[in-house]
């Protein structure tokens, strides 16, 4: 189940100029059944899904958006899966502007444990936002959730992530549209207990080609890198002794394995 509200006349939402990078820093806080904590710094794109960047053609290479990497991955746009993902929640935007926070596609690789869409109609106004999991097996799964989730929503767990969790409890998200500053929380609940937050604190910068160049010196494969740190962590838990869940079989609503 998700949780939904209709967009509230006369509310406006921050209107950053796009494309955007933001260095952030993300933090995994876990305090059950063992107290695990690391951060890692990445940088991330925020883009608007009707203009996406317009990159030299020697720095593309660096930075792509391919509608493969998001929801089935069989739609010709990105905008095109979102749209198609949000008429079969009988959610309309009037083709609204539509904001998408994620890891762009570097040196072929591409890899977004979450990818945001922030959706507004033709007045301004948030109609909803969209929260993207992917997990390390190839599956996707989006959560739905109403405008009220820039200032915090809950929504039922219902995908499986870490192998440490089931896929049982809630998540609390906090998602304000990114202006010059990049604050996102999210909290998993597990009866009374919260044992996992993650959070993604940013700074924005012009995107343009000279900001990317300077954050690719910076962290020179940061797709990967992400990837790679969540498996070095997930050994780190699984030595420590926490075990592992099954995985269930994929719902028709996640995406296959890719």
């Amino acid at each position: 189940m998700v949780v939904r509200s209709a967009p509230q006349p006369g509310t406006s939402t921050p209107n950053p100029q796009t494309p955007a990078l933001y260095d952030c820093v993300i933090r995994h806080t876990r305090t059950s059944p063992v107290r695990h904590a690391f951060r890692h710094r990445t940088y991330l794109w925020l883009v608007d899904l009707a203009h996406p960047p317009q990159l030299p053609w020697s720095l593309r290479m660096l930075a792509r958006f391919d509608a493969r990497d998001h929801f089935d991955g069989t739609s010709p746009t990105i905008r095109a899966a979102l749209d198609t993902y949000l008429a079969s929640q009988n959610v309309h935007h009037d083709g609204g502007r539509v904001l998408m926070l994620a890891h762009a596609r570097v040196l072929g690789y591409v890899f977004n444990p979450l990818t945001l869409y922030w959706c507004h109609d033709r007045t301004g106004a948030l109609v909803c936002v969209v929260a993207e999991v992917h997990n390390t097996y190839g599956q996707r799964h989006a959560y739905l959730l109403g405008p009220g989730a820039t200032g915090g929503a809950e929504v039922a767990k219902d995908f499986y992530v870490s192998p440490f969790f089931p896929v049982d409890g809630h998540y609390r998200m906090r998602l304000p549209v990114p202006d010059d500053r990049l604050a996102l929380t999210i909290q998993l609940s597990l009866g009374a207990e919260r044992p996992f937050t993650a959070t993604v604190r940013g700074r924005r910068r012009p995107g343009t080609a000279r900001a990317l160049l300077a954050a690719t010196a910076r962290r020179p494969w940061p797709t990967l890198a992400v990837w790679a740190g969540i498996r070095r962590h997930g050994i780190h838990l699984y030595l420590r002794g926490l075990p592992v869940q099954p995985r269930p079989a994929p719902t028709p609503t996640e995406g296959p394995a890719l």
